[in-house]
This record gives structure tokens, sequence and C-alpha cells, in this order.
């Protein structure tokens, strides 16, 4: 999904929902990450990272639903 900058910052300043999806997403996004860039990692670490990406996955989806009915709004 093509996201529009203007309606990204329309939303994020509107919505406050958004915001705190957009947030929780960003701090999994950055944990994913770490997990990523280790070298060895547990069994345990791999199913964080699962459940982490799953979270993300699902806190997106809602944050485009969101983006999508703000669209039709302006259209």
């Amino acid at each position: 999904m093509d996201i529009n900058p203007a309606l990204l910052e329309k939303v994020s300043k509107e919505n406050t929902e958004f915001r705190e999806l957009y947030a929780e997403h960003t701090t999994l996004k950055h944990k994913v990450e770490a997990l990523n860039k280790t070298k060895l990692i547990t069994p345990e670490q791999e199913l964080e990272k699962k459940k982490h990406q799953k979270q993300k996955l699902s806190l997106k989806d809602r944050m485009e639903k969101i983006l999508s009915l703000y669209e039709e709004t302006t259209n």
C-alpha cells in the first residue's frame, strides 16, 4: 500500500488510536531488528521474534484500515 505522506501526517495528528498503533509498531520493529542482528539466537528468542512479527503485522493491518477510512472520507 502506497501511503500519501500528507494523509499519514493528518491521521497521525487527528487519530489517537493510530498514533498508539504506530508507536507500538515502531517498538516491535526495533525489537525484531535487534533480534535479527543477534548472531546466535536461542529457540526462545526465535519464538519471541516470530511473536513480535505477527503482532507487527496485525498492527500494520489495523493502521492500514484506519488510513483507508480516512482516504475514503477525503475523496
